[in-house]
Order: structure tokens, then C-alpha cells, then sequence
């Protein structure tokens, strides 16, 4: 058996500024021996058996593509119910259209009462108000009175239930009542309240085989996206020790042809029993659980202001047209001192920011905390940078902040924004990459699927075009250039996971995950991005062809 591998391909991108472009890559036991050619390459040919394969001698090799925020669990819950979004969605297994307005939204919620058998709940994802107008629980009533109805919202951080749906949660309706984000009038759970559902919920929605069917598709998912890694930005929302099971049970396999960064969740609502010493404590030992593709490390997630496909992100003045301020998931006071806890302890802090007044509480926590405790490379990472200002990227920049930047919000919500959010100033900025570009302030793009495509050609396409899905340029100064866009899906995306000496460009030592390409993005121009074909990827070594169906 031959001690080394050669890969040979019409291209090798290795995005390493050294030897930025190669024809081979020799790998030995999962990682790269050497990134050449098979002349610069003879050295260790002449010195080791081998053998050369040229399965990608027409393909141009990547490394394998890195998203750092997604959540396999939330997908396991949302991919096996019915799909209602405004947006279509081209899944491994199917093609799901588009229900594009507020008579198409309830024709199909009849249709699919009228398709159960009597007594089984129904669950929809992706009710949104701008395209589907408001619902409430009357209005879910009136699709059945004796049928349980969830309809998800498709930014997730809100549910709106029926009457029946109620009485088959078994809610003390007196406890729930007296929180905050739950309006049991209208039938709605949104932000914290959402874990109140939850807990009744939790037994269908978390059911064994039901939930580890759901994660397997979300497999499908990542692997026809072209991911070799990828980061679970909340593990325990759910329960911990449940979702660890399930993933261990799912993802643990042979053929999973990735691994998985495991962020946990740092905090609950204000009441959690446990304290925050008790939850750094934890986080620094789930190391110790590591498996081959399941893995812990210093990094934890919190949370800022509400989500932003809900329309419930926190905004500075002049806030939103409607006059709404948003939500806070997280009481500003309870997010300084969760935060000093985890800054404090050495570890890697990941904040959801959906609006500008969201950034400013995490950046203004930053700087205290620098002020307070200096620390050198803390990537404090901001998720998803909704709505931030030109300043506050300034800012950023000058305490060593990173992003990790949802560029997505741009195509399917910039101008539904601009038209009944926000305003269309504050609404053709959102996702600004090109002023975080030329603050030096290094950034990731991310799907947080299932909030958007896991696909990161086409993410990196929406950071480098800037283009709504009606073809219209929002923002064109906030693109990414092309070398950016690639970055923030390979070397960034690493760093962002702490993970920049492992994987994100291909050199020797690192891992050997490749994805494999029809065509080099190079050559076919930022335009192009979202058009390439991927053949499959390598993972650590081993080939894994993308097979439909």
C-alpha cells in the first residue's frame, strides 16, 4: 500500500499568500505533506511510495469550505415540518417553491391540514409578516379548531400556536402569561418566551427518531454545500446533554465527511440555576469529551438583541418605521456580567448582534472589558452584524474585534427592509463587509442555516454582489472583493473558529479537507460564484463525491 496520496488537479487554490497557486497536493495519514508540483514534489516521491490520482485533473481544488455558524440541532427540529417561505429553498431531497404572499400562506396551511390524518399536530417554518401579513392565534383557529398548529416564524425566534395547540402543550397558561415575550392572546412565544414553548414542545419536537432523521438530512445539507468544517453556534439550547447524544448518535459516523466545532450556549434566562463561575467551569472541561469529528474548545455564544428576519433587532434612533424598539434576548446588565465571566476566564466570545443598538452593547462591553482586563488575540466575534454604522466597524478594528457576518440578509430581506423596516439608508447597509474590509477587521460569512442556504459559494457570492433575489444592487460599497469573499469562507472562517492552523488554506501540516470545484472562482469572476458545481470534497484524505437524491 502506498505510504502517500498525490492529488493532482488543473488548479490547486491554496489561498496561502506564499505559493497561492499549485497543481498537486501530497497527503499522508489525513494531512498535506507538501502543496507543489509533481516536479517541486520529487524530493519526497523519490523518497516514499506512492501513488498519484488524478480524479480532479479537470477540477480545481479548494480548501474545504468552513462555515461557522449553523445549527445542526435547530435544522433536526425545522427540516422535517412543512415549508412556507417567501424564498424557495433547492434542499439535497427536494425543491421547495416559494409561497410568496398572504393568500398562498393560507391556502397552503389548509392544504396541509386537509393532507393529515385527524389528531396529528401540524408544525410550518416560515411564516414572515412582511410577505404573508400578520397572523395570531385566531387566525390559526380558523384553519382547525382540533388540530394542533405551530406556525414557526421564519427567523425561528417566534412561534404563534392555535387554541388547540394550547391545550395540547398543557401550559399553565397563568405562569406563562406573566413573562415578558409570551402574549397568549395572540398565541405568540417570541425570544425567551420561545423557551417556554419549548419546554411543552420538547417531547414531539425532540422525539428520538424523529429529531436524529431531521439531523441526518441536515448531513445531506453540509456536504452538498462543500463543507469539510463547520461550527454548531449554540449547542444546549435544546438540553445539553440530549443534543450531544443525538449528534454523537448521527454525526459520529464513518461516512461524515466533516467535523463539527461545538460553541455551547452560555447562558439562560435571568433565574438559571446555574452561575456563571459553574458554566465556565463546564465549558473548559467539555474538551475532555472530543471526539473524532464532535469537538470543544475555548469558544462559548451569547446572545445581544432579538433576531433579525423577526424584526426584532434592537436600533439606535431613529429605531424602526413602525415605532417598535425591538427586543433584548438578553438584559443588558445580565450580558456585562455573563461576559465578564467567560472574558475572564480566557475564553472566546461569540455575541448574536442583529442591530445597531445590539453591536453597541457588545462593542461597549468589549472595551470595558479590555479597559478592565487586557487580553492579546481574544476574537470577540460579532454574529450576523445585521445593522452596525461605519463607526462602530471603526471601533472594532480598534479593540481586535472579528465578525462573522450573515451577507445572506441582503438577498432575500434587504429591500423588504428598506420598504417596511427600516428605511432604505440604514436597510442597503446591512451586512457591511466592505467597510470591515477596509477597517482591516478580519470577517467570516456564515449561513446560520436554517436562516439561510447552507451553501457557501452562494453566501460569498451575496457578500461580492451585493444583489437582492429581484436582481437590484444594495449597497455596492459594502461588497467584498473577490479575494475577500473566498477568505471569508476558507482562512477567515478558520480563524474565526480558532482553527487557522488546522484547516483554511492547504500547506503542510494541515489537515487534508479539500473541496473540489468544476471551476476555479478565480477564473470565473466574483458574478459567478453562486453558479460553480461542486464535485464533493476530500476529508482528511478521503474522498466523498456529492451524490443527488
Amino acid at each position: 500500500m502506498a505510504d502517500m496520496t498525490v492529488f493532482v488537479a488543473r488548479t490547486v487554490r491554496t489561498m496561502e499568500p506564499s505559493l497561492p497557486v499549485a497543481e498537486a497536493v501530497a497527503v499522508r495519514d489525513g494531512r498535506i505533506v507538501e502543496v507543489g508540483t509533481l516536479d517541486t514534489m520529487r524530493p519526497w516521491l523519490e523518497s516514499h511510495s506512492h501513488e498519484i490520482d488524478d480524479t480532479f485533473k479537470d477540477h480545481c481544488i479548494m480548501p474545504g469550505f468552513i462555515d461557522p455558524h449553523l445549527h445542526p440541532s435547530m435544522a433536526a427540529i425545522l427540516l422535517p415540518m412543512h415549508f412556507t417561505t417567501a424564498v424557495g429553498w433547492d434542499l439535497p431531497w427536494e425543491d421547495i417553491g416559494p409561497v410568496r404572499d398572504s393568500e398562498q400562506f393560507h391556502a397552503r396551511m389548509e392544504s396541509l391540514d386537509a393532507a393529515l390524518a385527524p389528531g396529528d399536530p401540524l408544525f410550518t417554518f416560515g411564516h414572515h409578516p412582511i410577505w404573508h401579513g400578520p397572523i395570531d392565534r385566531s387566525a390559526l383557529n380558523q384553519i382547525s379548531t382540533t388540530r394542533p398548529i405551530v406556525a414557526w416564524h421564519r427567523g425561528y425566534h417566534s412561534i404563534t400556536v392555535n387554541d388547540a395547540c394550547l391545550r395540547w402543550m398543557d401550559l399553565d397558561t397563568a405562569a406563562a402569561g406573566r413573562h415578558p415575550q409570551v402574549d397568549l392572546d395572540a398565541g405568540k412565544f417570541f425570544e425567551t418566551g420561545l423557551s417556554v414553548a419549548l419546554r411543552h414542545l420538547r417531547g414531539y419536537l425532540l422525539e428520538t427518531e424523529r429529531f436524529r432523521a431531521g439531523l441526518d438530512r441536515m448531513r445531506q445539507v453540509i456536504h452538498h454545500g462543500g463543507h469539510t468544517t463547520i461550527g454548531d453556534a449554540a449547542l444546549g439550547f435544546y438540553g445539553f446533554e440530549q443534543e450531544w447524544d443525538h449528534l454523537q448518535a448521527v454525526m459520529e459516523q464513518p461516512d461524515t465527511p466533516f467535523r463539527i466545532q461545538l460553541m455551547p450556549f452560555a447562558m439562560g434566562p435571568e433565574g438559571d440555576e446555574r452561575t456563571d463561575d459553574e458554566f465556565v467551569e463546564r465549558v473548559l472541561s467539555y474538551p475532555s469529551r472530543n471526539t473524532h469529528r464532535l469537538r470543544f474548545s475555548d469558544h462559548a455564544k451569547m446572545f445581544a438583541d432579538g433576531g433579525f428576519f423577526a424584526e426584532l433587532l434592537m436600533l439606535k434612533p431613529p429605531g424602526h418605521l413602525d415605532g417598535r424598539h425591538g427586543e433584548w434576548m438578553t438584559p443588558p446588565e445580565r450580558f456585562e456580567a455573563v461576559a465578564r465571566a467567560l472574558w475572564n476566564a480566557g475564553l472566546r466570545i461569540h455575541v448574536h448582534t442583529s442591530g445597531d443598538l445590539g453591536v453597541e452593547l457588545a462593542l461597549s462591553t468589549l472595551e470595558k472589558l479590555q479597559w478592565e482586563h487586557p487580553r492579546f488575540d481574544h476574537r470577540f466575534t460579532f454574529e450576523h452584524f445585521g445593522i452596525s454604522s461605519a463607526q462602530q466597524v471603526d471601533r472594532m478594528a480598534a479593540v481586535g474585534a472579528v465578525a462573522s457576518v450573515n451577507a445572506y440578509y441582503v438577498y432575500e430581506l434587504a429591500e423588504a427592509f428598506a420598504a417596511r423596516a427600516v428605511g432604505y439608508e440604514r436597510a442597503s447597509q446591512i451586512s457591511r463587509l466592505g467597510s470591515l474590509e477596509r477597517a482591516g477587521v478580519r470577517f467570516a460569512v456564515h449561513s446560520d442555516f436554517p436562516m439561510a442556504p447552507a451553501k457557501p459559494l452562494n453566501n460569498a457570492w451575496v457578500a461580492a454582489n451585493r444583489l437582492t433575489e429581484s436582481g437590484a444592487v444594495m449597497g455596492a460599497t459594502e461588497r467584498a472583493s473577490l479575494e475577500a469573499a473566498i477568505k471569508a469562507i476558507t482562512t477567515n472562517a478558520a480563524y474565526v473558529l480558532g482553527l487557522e492552523e488546522e484547516i483554511g488554506s492547504l500547506r503542510w501540516g494541515k489537515r487534508a479537507d479539500f473541496t473540489v470545484l468544476e471551476a476555479d472562482p478565480y477564473e470565473v469572476g466574483a458574478e459567478a460564484l453562486r453558479d460553480i458545481a461542486i464535485w464533493g470534497t476530500v476529508f482528511e484524505g478521503h474522498k466523498f463525491p456529492i451524490r443527488d437524491g
